[in-house]
Formats: structure tokens, C-alpha cells, sequence
């Protein structure tokens, strides 16, 4: 599986998220049986530009902590999927880590997982949707060594 990560960040981070999300990603897509070349975008931004993002592309004027855009489509012909895009608040995430107890490693790997099970088509609308996303998230969050519950 060859699979482009392309990592921006518009805030500070800590150097070791970038490589813990980037494993916690190709961890989601080998979990899912994803083979096809593939690219997806991540952006770790502020809660102000993840506002924006929910506001005017899901009618929620609020923040969040992680947003993703699929796409699924080649932008060219011959060239890999780009699977989309995933926007991250990176100060929601750390007050998220916090309140939760957790520690920023576990929630930004977290974050990932949730973020790219999306772009592969997961949802959490209904009961049955979540149960699904949210057993796929906890096994390859194990995988990883992150041990939290998601309620």
C-alpha cells in the first residue's frame, strides 16, 4: 500500500504527533484492507479555522476537534486516490486530552483513526454505525498500544 500523507501545520505542534498520526492513519487503512495508492491531507490547524470549516460545510457554527472531507476521487487521470481531506483543531484536541485524561499522544492518535475512518466511508449517525466505528477505532487503537474507552 502506498499512501501519501501530506501533514500541515498552521500551529505549533509537538514534532512526535506528526509521526504518531501519520502511523495511526496507515494503521486505519491496513485495518480496513485498504491496497490502492492514495493520498490524504492533513491539516492541524486552530479552533477558529476548524469553526469556519464546520460552519460553512456542515451548517454547525462551532468548533470541533476533527473534521474530514472525502473524497475518493483521482485528481487526474492515472494518479492515486486522493481519499480527502481532515482538518484537526489542535487546541479542542488538547483541552479534549485533558478533560479526558488521556495525555496528547492518545488523543491525537485518536483523532487519526476517527479522521480516516471517515474518509473510508464510516459514519457514527445511527446506533449501528457507531458500534461499527467505534469497535474499528478501539481495535486499531489497541494495535497501536493506546488503551482508552470512547463512550
Amino acid at each position: 500500500m502506498t499512501v501519501e500523507i501530506d501533514i500541515q501545520a498552521e500551529v505549533p505542534i509537538d514534532e512526535n504527533w506528526r509521526e504518531l498520526m501519520r502511523t495511526a492513519m496507515l494503521a486505519t487503512l491496513s485495518h480496513e484492507a485498504w491496497l490502492q495508492p492514495a493520498t490524504i491531507n492533513l491539516l492541524l490547524t486552530d479552533d477558529a479555522t476548524v469553526q469556519a470549516l464546520n460552519r460553512d460545510y456542515r451548517g454547525f457554527d462551532k468548533p470541533t476537534d476533527v473534521l474530514s472531507f472525502e473524497d475518493g476521487e483521482s485528481p487526474y487521470p492515472g494518479a492515486p486516490i486522493h481519499l480527502g481531506d481532515i482538518a484537526v483543531a489542535v487546541p479542542y484536541a488538547l483541552r479534549d486530552a485533558e478533560k479526558e485524561g488521556w495525555g496528547n499522544s492518545a488523543e491525537f492518535q485518536l483523532i487519526a483513526v476517527h479522521g480516516t475512518l471517515h474518509l473510508l466511508g464510516h459514519d457514527h449517525g445511527d446506533d449501528v454505525e457507531k458500534a461499527r466505528m467505534w469497535a474499528a477505532q478501539e481495535t486499531i487503537l489497541r494495535s497501536l498500544g493506546v488503551d482508552i474507552q470512547i463512550p
